[in-house]
């Protein structure tokens, strides 16, 4: 029955882990695609226009030709294809009326898109006609005509955009003229967009609305209009040429990671190579070109698999190594109990081919079942298309727990040979030897080698600092313990004395220690399992915790702090705000700050520097820059010494690179304005949270002297804040705050901002909890720390199943053992102190060495690990040790082992020394 269910476990596990693997990179993979956006993820194929038969079926002939050659590694839906025609340049509008921010004229360009219809909602008049009719030439009957008297080009245009232009339905719109002729194109309709986040819109953006153009200072507009089908060969006179285009969207959500090799080839063919070559021949069309970013996407998604594969397999070899012990323990335990049988077989003239082959057949009854009903579970519960792997690695797992009671008897029957006094030591030296080797590498190559798939030995280098420290342990620990035993000893309890003297002799059966001629005993089985678990699970943590203190200090950085209100421009915070949000609760440190990136220093090295200015409270300001890593600084330096005259120069923090520059002298700080302020370097700061750019040109002044100097600094607009501070209850302040500041001048765009972007509310909230889910909402992440969770609490389950496989092992020695101490006057409780003291120091020994393992692990492969993947962006390379996780993944696995030995002997004790006292000793 154990050999069942440790199978089943095992092999639930072995053909789950493959699966569980290809449904996390599937996910990351789909996430990671639609983060990049439709455009990025679509097949851009694009086309001159053909001069001869300008018809709409043209266009639908080459799609289902492009259309014909997916399907295989990449799917198209056809739904979601756009194609048209459109002209190249937009062209200017030279209609007085028109709108013109700057004084230059709006462009325009005119596209035919397939699928417009569906897209818009025609709100007045008409959509431009698929053929000109006899009433549509009445309506334009009236209408200015070129030079050669050609009518216009009807057009639907955006509601929005023509009320940005100032035009409306029936306007007729004229560009400079091409040729002979001067183009124009006639308003027949108005539309509306229902849903302008389509994936349609992508590219068409100055469809739905007019884009803002900006060349240098000056603004213009960008407008797009749609044709119909019967001005497809008109649409040439608009611009200087046309072109056919083709958007095919990629279906994301059906592609998989395993087969991302095979989806590149095939879209590369697609863009340049023989499927290229095939459509060009089949549509005619000769300079028929595709582009995407799938390929460089392809070839990111690989590298951050790649990064990420060798961290999220450290702690499933740790579950393997783990339950490949209990394996074998298990295998020893249904030898100990059938051992007189086999001998009895062996000496009634049976032969050990014959016995380990029956024994193998009872293997088979038991262990298969439970495997083939584990792997079936293992594929309900985890759908994904590949099967192989799982199928594979459930075999191996079952193929393990099917030989481990046979192999184990052939051992107990085999003749016994005269003990190697080297074979142990040659061993235990190839164990270190290869751990050296594999350390060595993963110090020089790193975890995860760039352009390769992660080594084997490279991912178990973490297994096999464990493994040698279990070596070593094995070792020591009887002799430590012994001298624990002779301590003991001279003291005048026995219980404490027995305990330790069994533990030290290595209490796990007949065979166990020298008796057996010298054979490692199964006893040193457990305390490898343990150390094992304790050593992948304190690495793990390491890891988890340095992925959480990275991404904490990048979103730190980003903020400014544990949360910011920062403004577009220089606009002041509404009066109160800081005072307010300073006292929530959570606030620990208030930062009100008054930045201007506006200032000059004059007399420096190149003459003059632009800067940023700060001016800040330095008590307050030093403490947020020791949080932000920024540099310690102590406060009184921005204090002068004292008291100070109107006259002496302000002392200041200059930023490293702007240091050099300016020296130790008195130096001037310029506004924009001219205004001026006299200011000395009195220290240096590694950044600053206004300006989170490395060695950015920053000066920090003092908020007293800097505020009676430079105007308006006395207004602060940033703050930021240490603390637990939500960041809702900070913009219902700011909210609330806004109608005090309603005569605020209109905020400017910040630099590398969208100017179209929409700018009601001047101020923006972030919170350094918000900026650290952001980092760790990518699935490849969330995928990793869930699977070492999973892997740390398999591993500690079989670690704690080997314990008391180790104790059911020794159950009947012991129990004889308290049997004969009870008649000589021992009690229930001594009885339970005695188990414990033999079987704690081999937990107390693996639980130390594995904590030494595991930071032994984190020194020596720690500076080889890149965690910038897992954090969600690039950090420097390196695991930081902390004494939290590993002692937390330690001591909490210890205590485990210690309360199962606690419970298992106040449990099975009593029944078994009963029988063993009314029964007699039968050993």
């Amino acid at each position: 029955m154990l050999g069942a269910v440790l199978a089943f476990v095992a092999v639930l596990l072995a053909a789950a882990l493959p699966r569980v693997q290809d449904r996390s990179a599937d996910q990351a993979l789909r996430s990671f695609l639609h983060d990049s956006g439709p455009r990025d993820t679509s097949l851009l194929a694009a086309a001159p226009a053909i001069e001869s038969g300008q018809d709409p079926r043209v266009l639908d002939e080459t799609l289902n030709s492009m259309l014909a050659h997916t399907g295989g590694a990449f799917h198209v839906d056809p739904a979601t294809v756009v194609h048209g025609r459109r002209t190249t340049e937009r062209q200017p509008l030279t209609n007085p009326e028109l709108s013109r921010p700057s004084g230059f004229p709006p462009r325009m360009s005119l596209l035919y898109v397939r699928q417009a219809r569906a897209h818009v909602k025609l709100v007045e008049g008409r959509w431009p006609s698929a053929t000109p009719t006899a009433a549509a030439a009445g309506a334009t009957a009236g209408a200015p005509r070129g030079a050669a008297g050609t009518p216009p080009l009807q057009v639907a245009l955006s509601e929005r955009a023509a009320r940005t232009l100032s035009a409306r339905l029936g306007s007729v719109l004229w560009s400079r003229p091409i040729s002979d002729d001067t183009p124009s194109v006639e308003v027949v309709g108005l539309f509306t967009v229902p849903d302008e986040t389509e994936d349609f819109w992508v590219d068409l953006e100055c469809l739905a609305r007019a884009c803002k153009h900006y060349t240098g200072e000056n603004l213009s507009w960008d407008v797009d209009a749609f044709v119909g089908a019967g001005d497809l060969d008109r649409m040439g006179v608009w611009g200087h040429s046309t072109q056919d285009f083709w958007r095919l969207p990629v279906d994301v959500d059906r592609l998989r990671a395993d087969r991302l090799d095979a989806t590149a080839e095939d879209v590369a063919s697609y863009v340049d190579g023989p499927t290229a070559a095939t459509l060009a021949q089949e549509t005619g069309r000769e300079w028929l070109r595709t582009t995407s970013w799938l390929p460089d996407l392809f070839k990111e998604a690989h590298v951050r698999r790649q990064a990420a594969a060798p961290l999220t397999a450290i702690g499933p070899a740790g579950v393997g190594a783990v339950a490949l012990v209990v394996l074998g323990l298990a295998g020893a335990l249904a030898t100990d109990r059938r051992k007189a049988e086999l001998r009895l077989l062996m000496a009634r003239g049976g032969s050990r081919t014959t016995i380990v082959g029956r024994l193998l057949g009872e293997s088979a009854v038991t262990v298969l079942p439970a495997a083939a009903a584990a792997t079936a579970l293992a594929v309900l519960l985890f759908p994904t298309p590949r099967l192989a792997p799982s199928l594979l690695s459930a075999a191996a797992v079952a193929l393990l727990a099917l030989l481990a009671f046979p192999v184990r008897a052939a051992v107990l029957l085999s003749p016994r040979r005269p003990a190697g006094r080297w074979r142990r030591p040659v061993a235990e030296l190839l164990v270190l030897v290869t751990t050296a080797a594999a350390v060595l590498e993963v110090r020089r190559r790193g975890i995860a080698p760039a352009g390769s798939d992660p080594d084997p030995l490279l991912v178990a280098a973490p297994l096999l600092l464990a493994l040698c420290a279990g070596l070593l342990l094995a070792r020591l620990q009887p002799v430590v313990t012994g001298w624990l035993a002779a301590a003991a000893a001279r003291r005048s309890g026995l219980v404490g004395f027995l305990g330790l003297a069994r533990a030290a002799r290595g209490s796990g059966g007949r065979d166990a220690g020298p008796r057996a001629g010298g054979r490692t005993g199964p006893s040193v089985l457990p305390m490898v399992a343990l150390l094992l678990a304790v050593t992948t699970g304190g690495f793990g943590a390491a890891v988890l915790d340095s992925v959480d203190a990275a991404r904490l200090g990048v979103a730190r950085l980003t903020v400014g702090g544990d949360a910011a209100i920062t403004t577009y421009g220089n606009t002041p915070l509404p009066d109160g705000l800081a005072k307010a949000v300073g006292e929530l609760p959570g606030v620990r440190t208030s930062v009100p700050l008054w930045i201007d990136d506006g200032f000059s220093v004059l007399g420096t090295a190149r003459g003059s520097t632009r800067v940023t200015v700060v001016v800040a409270e330095p008590a307050a300001y030093a403490r947020l820059s020791r949080a932000l890593g920024c540099g310690s600084f102590d406060p009184a330096l921005l204090a002068g010494g004292g008291a100070r005259s109107p006259d002496a120069p302000v002392p200041a923090l200059f930023s490293a690179g702007l240091a050099r520059q300016a020296g130790a002298d008195a130096y001037v700080l310029r506004a924009g304005d001219g205004e001026e302020l006299r200011a000395r370097a009195a220290g240096v700061i590694g950044c600053t949270p206004a300006l989170p750019v490395p060695d950015a040109p920053t000066v920090v002044l003092p908020a007293g002297p800097a505020t009676a100097s430079i105007d308006g600094a006395d207004r602060p607009n940033r703050w930021y804040g240490l603390g637990s501070a939500d960041g809702d209850r900070l913009r219902a302040l700011v909210r609330a705050a806004l109608p005090a500041s309603s005569a605020a001048p209109a905020p400017a765009p910040a630099a590398g901002r969208d100017p179209a972007a929409p700018t009601d509310d001047p101020y923006l909230v972030r919170t350094a909890a918000e900026a650290v889910a952001e980092l760790g909402a990518d699935p490849l992440q969330r995928s990793a720390q869930h699977l070492f969770w999973v892997s740390v609490a398999a591993t500690a389950g079989f670690a704690l199943l080997a314990v008391l496989l180790t104790l059911m092992r020794t159950v009947p020695e012991r129990t004889a053992l308290l049997a004969r101490l009870r008649t000589m006057g021992l009690r229930r409780r001594q009885g339970v102190a005695l188990i414990l003291s033999e079987a704690l120091p081999q937990t107390l020994a693996a639980t130390l060495g594995g904590s030494l393992a595991a930071a032994a692990a984190v020194a020596l492969l720690g500076p080889a690990v890149d965690l910038s993947t897992l954090v969600g962006t690039r950090v420097p390379t390196g695991i930081r040790l902390t004494a939290g996780p590993v002692l937390t993944q330690a001591l909490g696995l210890a205590a485990l082992v210690a309360a199962a030995v606690l419970v298992e002997a106040a449990t099975s004790g009593r029944r078994q020394i009963t029988t063993q006292l009314r029964a007699g000793d039968q050993s």
